[in-house]
């Protein structure tokens, strides 16, 4: 176990991570959309440009509607970032993200790590339906587990 994985047990314990786990593969049983949650040691003060770099360096971007999006949270610092990839920024304003983050926000200052982490996945799922309906022959092209780590190169 990294310590990003030791940090995310110790802030959710494990029947949230599995209920964290449910929600990305309930809604993406609806979607073609991607969603990738990963919890990382540091952002060295600079959550979304690490987000951006986890994106690229774990190669979100390859989807082939380029509809993955990213929630990742450095529990040390108690900061989290959501970034989507451009085939979602087409279809859905920066209002949308902006809100996101503040309705995660809200529960996290409120304790609620858990309830924020799922509804925040649950309106990326939610738009990812409307605009990447699931189709036949979509393929789970990203994975639906947890990662873990400052690159997020550890999965559990």
């Amino acid at each position: 176990m990294n310590a990003a994985e030791y940090l995310a047990h110790e802030m959710f314990g494990r029947e949230d991570l599995d209920d964290i786990r449910f929600a990305i593969k309930s809604f993406e049983r609806r979607t073609s959309g991607e969603i990738v949650v990963s919890f990382n040691k540091s952002s060295a003060g600079q959550p979304y440009k690490t987000a951006r770099r986890i994106f690229a360096k774990n190669s979100l971007h390859r989807t082939a509607e380029r509809n993955a999006t990213l929630i990742v949270l450095f529990p040390d610092e108690k900061k989290f970032a959501v970034i989507g990839d451009e085939g979602i920024h087409t279809k859905v304003p920066q209002n949308f993200w902006d809100e996101v983050v503040a309705e995660m926000a809200t529960q996290f200052q409120k304790g609620k790590m858990a309830e924020g982490l799922i509804g925040g996945i649950n309106r990326l799922g939610e738009v990812l339906a409307q605009y990447f309906p699931h189709r036949e022959d979509d393929k789970n092209e990203l994975g639906d587990e947890i990662r873990f780590g400052d690159d997020s190169e550890s999965k559990e």
